[in-house]
């Protein structure tokens, strides 16, 4: 009870009032009391805040008791009220309980007063504080409601029987349904609920809700969830009983976390790591082909050119070299997928050279199957090495004739696009910003998921044996790779094949191709020093080279290069030398020549195209560079071109 009571009494009799004034004081009540005569002086006071009790008689001039409970009910529901009269009958009394009196004294008995008072006012305060705990309860509640509707996680709890009481938004949404009082034995099959593999139902004994309900704390269990009419969710589980203080197991909860697209960029992720350590693997197998096959293509040629054309050996020399020229296919495939082959990238319109390759891509598919083109007006420019761009276009369009064996429509499209951040964070290689999009669309028999995910890696077909090696679009994975650019492959079975490949966009002017350049001879008289530390090629270089009419010196590392220019013994023309070599790099041997010989030519070559040196120096106009392995005659021929086109020196590498 307050310390001090403010105290409202509606009384005509002043010695009454001073009674019930005493009554109080003897109780040792503190309390202010307001006197009040009249209907008026009442309805004024109620207007007054801070009345703690309402003491009022009951019978009053042209009043009474009853209507001044009916007026402060009216103005200050909550107040205790007690009527004080001398005249109260029994049938009046149950009147006023019933008005909502709080209780009633006799004036011949005002001794009950003081403790009627502590009461009232007591039971008044002990209603406020349950009124207020109820409305705590119910902020709380509301509280707790909008939190777990506003949670990306979904909330699911039970009762000790098993009926689902709760379904936040989350768990809603993940199951396309409302809570029902499913027995437990239909959870599984009722809400979709699967093991990881999306394949094997699980058990009741397996659900994470149940095996909480039955006391187990349960930590993150990976299930899917596959509703009927909704989307299939991976999700991790986590929850325990609930119970009581008394120690009362009451039901369970658990949280689901949806984990589905980081499983997809999980598994996005592997796939991409997967394809770099087979990049390099194939471009490491390729590389440590290159000599070899250069040593048996090279030898092929002068055998041939020694025999006559009707020699009995000559058709057997002819077939080694055109397996040579096959295996030499096979490692530029394979540099091309781990990107480590030389490309001359330029600024180009990605729908001109669609263009000019629409007649041949059109005789490629045959007339059974429909080709449509969409290309965007005014498309943006990219930086790419044209030749390999019509290759990814010929490989896709290949692969897409050869789903659709009975016809069909293959649709090829570009736009201007521009990824964001979400989708970059989505696609592992990706970036976000400007892009050229290019999408090759055929309406074949599509793939399934196992399929996809070993698509472009080498060796890997779907067709039958000897019908291809694999390698086409590996080949297609490598170029848009080495061209910075990103690839996605989205397919179904029965649904067909969409293949979408995005080049950064770039803000400069398109560059034409050049001209063809004419034919040279391929013989010469001048002097070449030759560096190159595989013995068996070094050889063969200098036999050919040599068979030509050239004067050949010929070393196997930098070191005693620069001693034989730097003796200056005669007159050395050009420089012919690998790039990795035991002791220096080529780039290096060739920027101290010109610096020694300004005159001096060069030619830089290699097998290999992932070294630092070629990385910086292979785009260079200003230096020559043949990809092993090559043709011998491509070989005089790019010497006879430096030679006599004066093709510089690298100095400045």
């Amino acid at each position: 009870m307050p310390s001090r009571l403010r105290i409202l009494h509606l009384e005509d009799n002043p010695d009454d009032a001073a009674l019930v004034r005493a009554a109080m004081k003897a109780d040792q009540i503190n309390c202010d009391v307001e006197f009040v005569s009249t209907r008026e002086s009442f309805l004024a006071a109620l207007e007054r805040p801070g009345i703690d009790l309402i003491l009022s008689d009951y019978a009053l001039p042209g009043f009474n008791g009853l209507a001044a409970l009916k007026l402060a009910n009216e103005r200050l529901p909550g107040v205790p009220f007690i009527l004080v009269s001398g005249t109260l009958g029994e049938d009046a009394a149950i009147d006023s309980l019933r008005g909502g009196a709080t209780d009633y004294v006799l004036k011949g008995r005002l001794a009950r007063l003081g403790p009627a008072a502590r009461r009232a006012v007591a039971e008044t305060e002990d209603r406020k504080k349950r009124r207020q705990a109820e409305a705590d309860l119910r902020e709380e509640r509301q509280f707790l409601k909008v939190l777990l509707e506003s949670l990306e996680v979904g909330i699911v709890a039970c009762d000790a029987a098993g009926t689902l009481t709760l379904l936040n938004r989350s768990a809603r949404e993940f199951h396309g349904l409302q809570a029902e009082p499913v027995p437990t034995e239909e959870w599984a099959k009722r809400y979709g609920l699967f093991h990881p593999d999306g394949v094997t139902r699980m058990k009741r004994e397996e659900i994470p809700l149940f095996r909480a309900l039955h006391g187990e704390r349960v930590r993150g269990v990976e299930m899917k969830i596959i509703p009927e009419n909704a989307e299939s969710r991976q999700v991790l589980a986590s929850g325990q009983p609930i119970i009581c203080d008394d120690g009362r197991k009451i039901g369970a909860v658990i949280a689901m976390q949806d984990v589905t697209d980081r499983r997809q960029l999980e598994a996005q992720l592997r796939q991409a790591q997967k394809m770099e350590a087979i990049g390099r693997l194939a471009g490491g197998v390729a590389h440590d082909f290159n000599n070899l096959l250069s040593v048996i293509g090279g030898y092929s040629e002068l055998i041939l050119s020694e025999l006559g054309p009707d020699h009995a050996l000559r058709g057997m020399v002819e077939q080694i070299g055109h397996a040579g020229e096959r295996a030499a296919s096979l490692t530029r495939q394979l540099l091309a997928f781990s990107r480590k082959q030389v490309v001359s990238p330029r600024v180009l319109e990605l729908g001109v050279l669609l263009a000019g390759v629409d007649k041949m891509l059109r005789r490629l598919i045959g007339e059974d199957i429909e080709l449509i083109s969409r290309h965007q007006d005014r498309l943006g420019h990219v930086r790419a090495d044209p030749g390999q761009v019509e290759q990814i276009i010929m490989n896709l369009v290949v692969n897409a004739r050869d789903a659709m064996p009975r016809g069909g429509r293959l649709t090829i499209e570009t736009a201007d696009v521009d990824l964001d951040d979400a989708f970059a964070r989505l696609h592992p290689g990706s970036r976000a910003g400007p892009h050229v999009m290019m999408s090759v669309t055929d309406t074949g028999g599509g793939m399934d998921a196992e399929i996809l995910s070993h698509l472009f890696e080498p060796f890997f077909t779907t067709k039958e044996e000897g019908k291809g090696t694999g390698l086409g679009l590996a080949t297609v994975y490598g170029i848009v790779k080495q061209s910075e650019g990103y690839i996605g492959v989205e397919s179904e079975p029965g649904h067909g094949t969409v293949f979408t490949i995005y080049w950064p966009r770039v803000e400069a002017p398109a560059e034409s191709r050049e001209g063809g350049r004419k034919a040279l001879s391929l013989s010469g008289t001048e002097t070449i020093l030759i560096v190159e530390d595989d013995e068996t090629y070094r050889t063969l270089i200098g036999e050919a080279l040599q068979g030509w009419g050239y004067r050949v010196l010929a070393v196997g590392d930098a070191l005693r290069a620069m001693e034989i220019l730097e003796r200056a013994e005669g007159r050395v023309d050009l420089l012919l030398t690998d790039i990795i070599l035991k002791d220096v790099n080529g780039y290096e041997l060739a920027r101290r020549a010109a610096l020694l010989r300004p005159e001096l030519k060069i030619v830089c070559m290699s097998g290999h195209t992932d070294h630092p040196a070629i990385k910086r120096n292979a785009s260079s106009r200003s230096l020559a560079f043949l990809q092993k392995p090559f043709a011998l005659t491509t070989l005089a021929g790019k010497i006879r071109e430096t030679l006599t086109a004066g093709v510089g020196s690298g100095a400045g590498h």
